[in-house]
């Protein structure tokens, strides 16, 4: 019997697994999708949230903040990109400067440190492209952004480097209790653990509801669509730029990524459906529509791509977190800020599973992890001297992003490694650019193929059926 099993390999699930990696325990993290990160740890805002808006008293806002104050040494430990850009929520109308002071109150009252409430003039200086109907803002400067799929990796990575195994391609179809533990079985068989933890996202009220019947729960699936725009656009605003919800309504947020991008979004959509991630047209146009009204001039034909995700929305808005039966611990409901709270999530997670199971502490846990090895950060010299020593460096396989081979190869063998276009993509960005793998991801399956043994045709975009290639010109004759 397995001591933990952790249902969903998303952030929450993974800084989960991290933590309780400390611990002298066998813990196995199960996940339906072919890969980490494949849910709505790949498609958010990648904000680290300062922690202002979360109601008082409620653990949402209590984890942000421990989440956001714990990130910059995180960053650092796990080797993720992290920029502490500060944020700006913007006010457009007089009569909601009242609403820009709550808000503000609210922060301090949660513990966040710097607040400040900026009137036009500095505001401008801050930010040139802010809107001229722009009278005042709420600057928190220990708002940032950060690559959620780095973030994500880096924490599986180092949770399997302290023994934590992941099992990709497994859907949990039932759970329930068995003497000493929990009987979790899957599509791929059953496996029983002394404890639970449910990281399942927008399914994780279906497994409440399968080991707490008694205490109902309903995640509803609310659809965020986004615009990310090129390098090009990338310098249009320094700060996240949000706007203060009044007459306009909530409005969407400009913000710059930590790899140059422009992001702008999301939408909020309620939605039946816990896989809709296509994006609307309608979402589309209100985006545009909204845009625009804290930030002018948006290089809207800049746009690279758009995407959308969902959010585990739980009508009591605040996260879930606990054991709810003995031996099955919730770590449900995690929309925005989850991300921002994930460090703290995790070690939440890891002492009540800890307390519960009475685990000892390891004396060798190793918390740090490397990063993969970005070229461009060296000085030509350092380059050069990469190059003669490993050719694959030398060879860019991604030309918008410049990615090398070299990159490429490092993501295919780590642990957990990538095993598909997308994985790769999320990993080294190749694929990522203005031209969205149009020129590489030939030559990226090539890679995957050639270092994963397999032949061509059972390389996937994302895992399951999405097979690019599905046979020979012979073999159609």
């Amino acid at each position: 019997m397995t001591d933990v099993i952790i249902i969903g390999a998303g952030v929450s699930g993974c800084a989960s697994a991290r933590e309780l990696a400390r611990y002298k325990a066998d813990i196995l993290v199960l996940e339906k999708e072919e890969d980490v990160c494949c849910g709505t740890s790949k498609a958010n805002s990648a904000i680290v949230h300062a922690g202002f808006d979360a109601a008082h008293g409620t653990l949402m806002a209590r984890l942000n903040v421990e989440g956001s104050k714990r990130m910059p040494a995180l960053a650092r430990e796990l080797d993720f990109a992290y920029d502490p850009c500060g944020s700006l929520v913007v006010c457009l109308q007089e009569e909601d400067l009242p609403k820009l002071q709550q808000l503000y109150e609210n922060g301090t009252a949660n513990g966040v440190e710097g607040l400040r409430i900026i009137r036009r003039d500095e505001l401008k200086a801050m930010e040139p492209n802010i809107s001229d109907d722009a009278i005042a803002a709420l600057w928190a400067p220990t708002g940032a952004i950060v690559c959620p799929f780095g973030m994500t990796y880096a924490f599986a990575e180092n949770a399997a480097k302290n023994g934590v195994r992941f099992q990709f391609d497994t859907a949990v179809q039932k759970v329930y209790p068995i003497q000493g533990g929990w009987r979790v079985e899957t599509d791929r068989g059953s496996c029983d653990a002394r404890l639970v933890v449910n990281a399942a996202g927008v399914y994780a009220d279906v497994l409440h509801n399968m080991a707490a019947p008694a205490q109902p729960m309903q995640i509803i699936a609310r659809r965020g669509d986004y615009f990310l725009l090129d390098h090009a656009a990338g310098d249009h605003v320094r700060h996240t730029v949000f706007q203060l919800p009044g007459k306009y309504g909530k409005g969407v947020l400009v913000t710059p990524t930590v790899h140059g991008n422009l992001l702008i979004g999301p939408t909020a959509i309620d939605v039946e459906d816990k896989e809709a991630t296509a994006t609307t047209a309608a979402g589309l146009d209100e985006i545009r529509a909204k845009a625009g009204l804290a930030v002018k001039d948006l290089p809207m034909r800049q746009t690279i791509t758009s995407f959308a995700g969902l959010r585990a929305h739980e009508p009591r808005h605040d996260f879930f977190i606990g054991e709810i039966a003995p031996g099955f611990v919730d770590c449900a409901a995690i929309e925005s800020p989850g991300l921002s709270s994930a460090p703290a999530i995790g070690a939440m997670v890891a002492d009540i599973a800890a307390g519960s199971l009475h685990l000892e502490k390891k004396t060798d846990f190793d918390p740090t992890r490397k990063g993969i090895l970005d070229p461009k950060t060296l000085s030509l010299e350092e380059r050069a001297d990469l190059i003669r020593r490993q050719p694959a460096y030398g060879q860019i396989i991604c030309r918008c992003e410049s990615i090398t081979e070299g990159e490429i190869i490092d993501a295919i063998h780590r642990v957990p490694g990538a095993r598909s276009l997308d994985g790769v993509k999320r990993r080294t960005r190749a694929g990522m650019g203005r031209c969205q793998a149009g020129f590489c991801s030939p030559r990226v399956m090539e890679i995957l193929a050639r270092e994963l043994g397999l032949p061509l045709c059972e390389i996937t975009k994302s895992g399951g059926s999405s097979k690019i290639i599905v046979g020979t010109n012979k073999d159609a004759l």
